[in-house]
C-alpha cells in the first residue's frame, strides 16, 4: 500500500509541476485576419485565433457569407436532429458559420458544423478575455476519429465582434466576411525554417499516433525540400527534470536519466511493468544524435528515415523499443553508430547532458514564438503552426513561409513524390551482383519488401535479409549461398532440391552460406596415405601419386607396379592368340577329316562296284556269302 501511495503521489507531483510549466509558460495565440466587406455600418478589420485542428488556408484568403443558426447555437449536436443544412448553392459564397462558446469541445461544434454543410467557422467567446487557441480534447479517443476528419478552417473570436455579428445578422444584413491566413506565417526570404517538437513513445494515445501517421506520410516531401536546399529543419524532443525531494525514488530512476535532470512520464503510466520513462528519453536522446550526425555529413533528411523505420521495426507492443533494433535501424541507413553513441554521452553520469540540455533552453519562447508546452507542436519561421497535423495542410503552412516567387516547384504543384530508393537504397536489404533489392518506392516514400524474380519469392525482413527458397533457387544468385570460381574451375554450396540449406561441396568445409574453405586432404591425412603415395593438395581437391613406377589407384588409395600389369597384359594377349590359333587348327582338321572320308567313300564305291552291282546298274552276280558260319 506505501509503494502505490508514493507511485500516486508521485504521478501527482508530475502533474502539477506540468500544470504549473503551463500557467508560467509564455503561450502565443497565432492569429489570422478576418475582415468585414459588409454592410457597411460594421466594415473593418479584426484579429481571429486560428484553430488548432481542422486545415487553414495558409497563404490564401476565402471569402463567405456568416450565418447565425436559430437553433443549436452552441452546435453540441448534429444539426440533423434539427433539419438545418449550410450546404451553399451553386454560384452562391461558401457559408461561415457563427457558434457560441460552451457546453462541448471546440472540435465537436467545428464538426457538427462542418457535416451540415458549412466551409468554415467562427467561434464567438463567451466573456470578455484575450483570444485563446482552440485545442484538441486532451487523450479523448472518443473524438479521435471526428478530429481526424475535419477539414474546414476554425477561428475564435472575441465576444464583443461576436455580438457585432449576431446583431447585424438578426436585422436582416448579408454579412460578408474574408479570412485571411496570407501572413500568418512570416516569409521573408527563399528558405523557410520549420521545427517539429516529437516525441519517440509510440504508446501515448491518440496525439501519438496521429503524429507518427504524420511523419511517415509527410516524410516524402520534408526530404525533397531539405535536398533542393530550400528548408532548414529541425526536430525537437520536450524533457522535463524530476523535483530533488524524488531524484533517489525508485519512479524517479525509472523515468529519468543524468540522476533526474532529463525525464519522461512512463508510457505505460505503470511504473511495475512494461517500458520506463528513461527508455523513452534514451531513444529520444539517440534520435537527436542521429540528426546531429547526419546533419555534419550534409544528410540532415536521414532523420526521417530513422524516425519512420524505428517506428515500423521497432515498435513497444512488440517490445523490439531497444538499443539492438535501433541499432539495425542505424546500420541499415549507412550511419556512423560510434558517433551517434559518443553524441549520447553517458546517462548514468550525475552531470548535464548537454543535448538534452539544448532541447531544454529551447522550450523557452524567443521572439514572436511562445513555449513549447503541448506534443507535437510545429513551428514554421518561428510562428507556431495551428490546424491538423496532415502532410497537405503543413505542406502549405511551410509553402506559406517562401517570399512571394521564391517558392520551389513542390509548391506549386499537387503531386509530390520522391524516389527514396535512390540514395542507400532507401535502407532496405540489396544484393548489388545480383543487381536485387527490396526497396520499393511509393508515393508516400518506400516500403522494403523482398522481391520476386522469376517467379522466385524471396523471404526475410526486406531491411537487413532476404533469401530465395524452394526449388529453382540455386538460378537466383545461387540461391543465396557461397560459390566461387578458380583457374577455370567452379564451386557451389547450393542444393537446388527444394531444400533451403547451403552445404559446403566435397572438399571443402564453413558455412555454406558466407564461407567455404578449402579442406587439405594431404595435412588432414584423408586420402593419399599408402606408403608409396606422396600428396599434394588444390582447391577444392588432390593430387596423389606413387613412387618409381607404381601406379596410384584413387579408389582404393593404393599403388600397384606399372610393371606386372605389362606382364599380364602380354600374357593375356598370348593366351587370346593361342587361344585363337588352337580353335583355327580345330577347324581346319575337321574340314580336312570331312574332306578325306569323302574322298575315300568315293574311291570306295568304284572299287566295290567292279564286283558287284550298283542301286544304279543291272543285276551281277554275287560272289560273297551272306551266311555266318
Amino acid at each position: 500500500m506505501e509503494l502505490r501511495t508514493l507511485q500516486h503521489h508521485l504521478l501527482q507531483g508530475f502533474m502539477l509541476l506540468s500544470l504549473i510549466s503551463n500557467c508560467y509558460a509564455r503561450f502565443v495565440v497565432e492569429k489570422n485576419s478576418l475582415t468585414v466587406t459588409s454592410p457597411e455600418k460594421i466594415k473593418g478589420t479584426h484579429d481571429s485565433a486560428i484553430g488548432n485542428f481542422g486545415i487553414p488556408q495558409y497563404g490564401g484568403s476565402m471569402a463567405g457569407v456568416v450565418v447565425y443558426p436559430k437553433e443549436n447555437q452552441k452546435a453540441c449536436k448534429s444539426f440533423d436532429d434539427f433539419g438545418i443544412s449550410f450546404k451553399s448553392k451553386p454560384g452562391s459564397l461558401p457559408t461561415f458559420v457563427l457558434v457560441d462558446r460552451g457546453d462541448c469541445f471546440f472540435a465537436l461544434k467545428v464538426w457538427n458544423v462542418q457535416q451540415a454543410g458549412a466551409s468554415a467557422v467562427l467561434v464567438a467567446d463567451d466573456i470578455e478575455e484575450a483570444l485563446i487557441t482552440m485545442d484538441n480534447p486532451e487523450e479523448d479517443s472518443s473524438s479521435a476519429k471526428y478530429i481526424e476528419n475535419i477539414t474546414i478552417p476554425s477561428a475564435l473570436i472575441e465576444k464583443t465582434f461576436g455580438e457585432t455579428l449576431k446583431k447585424a445578422i438578426s436585422g436582416g444584413d448579408m454579412v460578408n466576411v474574408n479570412l485571411d491566413w496570407r501572413e500568418a506565417v512570416p516569409h521573408p526570404d527563399d528558405r523557410v525554417e520549420y521545427e517539429l517538437w516529437t516525441n519517440s513513445n509510440d504508446e501515448c494515445g491518440v496525439k501519438c499516433d496521429m503524429l507518427m501517421a504524420f511523419v511517415k506520410d509527410f516524410k516524402g516531401a520534408a526530404q525533397i525540400l531539405e535536398k533542393g536546399g530550400y528548408t532548414q529543419f529541425t526536430p525537437h524532443y520536450i524533457t522535463w527534470y524530476c523535483p530533488q525531494a524524488f531524484t533517489l525514488s525508485r519512479q524517479c530512476k525509472s523515468q529519468c536519466i543524468n540522476h533526474g535532470r532529463y525525464c519522461a512520464p512512463d508510457p505505460e503510466q505503470d511504473f511495475s511493468s512494461g517500458y520506463e520513462g528513461k527508455d523513452v528519453v534514451i531513444e529520444n536522446l539517440r534520435q537527436l544524435c542521429v540528426f546531429k550526425v547526419a546533419n555534419e555529413t550534409n544528410r540532415p533528411w536521414v532523420w526521417w528515415d530513422y524516425v519512420t523505420d524505428f517506428q515500423i521495426r521497432c515498435p513497444m507492443k512488440e517490445k523490439k523499443y531497444n538499443k539492438e533494433c535501433a541499432d539495425g535501424v542505424i546500420k541499415s541507413l549507412g550511419l556512423d553508430a560510434k558517433r551517434i553513441e559518443k553524441c549520447m554521452g553517458d546517462p548514468d553520469a550525475d552531470m548535464e547532458n548537454p543535448v538534452l540540455k539544448e532541447e531544454q533552453d529551447a522550450q523557452v519562447g524567443k521572439g514572436s514564438r511562445g513555449d513549447v508546452t503541448i506534443l507535437p507542436t510545429l513551428v514554421v519561421n518561428n510562428r507556431q503552426y495551428r490546424g491538423k497535423l496532415a502532410k497537405g495542410a503543413v505542406l502549405k503552412a511551410i509553402c506559406a513561409g517562401f517570399e512571394e516567387t521564391t517558392e520551389p516547384a513542390v509548391c506549386l504543384s499537387g503531386d509530390v513524390e520522391t524516389n527514396e530508393c535512390l540514395e542507400n537504397n532507401g535502407g532496405c536489404w540489396q544484393d548489388k551482383a545480383a543487381n536485387l533489392t527490396a526497396c520499393r518506392d511509393t508515393f508516400r516514400g518506400r516500403v522494403c519488401e523482398c522481391p520476386l524474380v522469376d517467379g522466385m519469392q524471396f523471404k526475410g525482413d526486406g531491411y537487413s535479409h532476404c533469401e530465395p527458397g524452394g526449388p529453382g533457387r540455386c538460378k537466383i544468385n545461387n540461391g543465396g549461398c557461397w560459390h566461387e570460381s578458380r583457374n577455370g574451375r567452379a564451386y557451389s554450396a547450393c542444393l537446388d532440391n527444394g531444400d533451403v540449406k547451403c552445404q559446403c561441396p566435397p572438399g571443402f568445409k564453413g558455412d555454406g552460406v558466407k564461407s567455404c574453405e578449402d579442406i587439405d586432404e594431404c595435412k588432414e591425412k584423408r586420402a593419399c596415405q599408402c606408403p608409396e603415395c606422396s600428396c599434394k593438395n588444390t582447391w577444392g581437391s588432390y593430387e596423389c601419386t606413387c613412387n618409381g613406377d607404381l601406379l596410384y589407384i584413387r579408389d582404393h588409395d593404393t599403388c600397384i607396379s606399372k610393371s606386372g600389369t605389362e606382364v599380364r597384359s602380354a600374357w593375356a594377349a598370348m593366351w587370346v592368340i593361342l587361344i585363337g590359333l588352337a580353335m583355327a587348327g580345330g577347324g581346319a582338321y575337321l574340314v580336312y577329316k570331312y574332306r578325306l572320308r569323302s574322298y575315300m567313300d568315293s574311291e570306295i564305291r568304284a572299287i566295290m562296284a567292279q564286283y558287284m552291282p550298283l542301286d544304279s546298274q543291272g543285276e551281277v552276280p554275287n560272289h560273297v556269302s551272306n551266311d555266318r558260319a
